[in-house]
């Protein structure tokens, strides 16, 4: 239970830290904020084992996580004006 709130309250600050330095309009309260983070931690893990950066099971750093962040959020905003358009 502690380390769902541990990755929460992490993800919070790594979705809140990218949106500080994607420029744009984002969408979304702390839920999405906290899923952008979670989910730039996953994509940054999952980039790095693909790489040989990190083994099955090893952690990302803070920087790479705000890395994967700031990736899901440039593509959202890639996807969304390309539909608004």
């Amino acid at each position: 239970m502690f380390s769902l709130i541990w990755s929460a309250f992490i993800g919070l600050i790594i979705g809140a830290v990218a949106k500080l330095i994607v420029p744009g309009k984002d969408p979304g309260g702390i839920w999405i904020t906290i899923l952008l983070g979670i989910a730039g931690s996953f994509l940054a893990s999952w980039i790095g084992q693909a790489a040989g950066w990190y083994q099955q099971g090893q952690s990302v750093g803070f920087i790479v996580s705000i890395l994967g962040a700031i990736l899901i959020l440039s593509v959202y905003h890639l996807v969304r004006r390309q539909t608004t358009t």
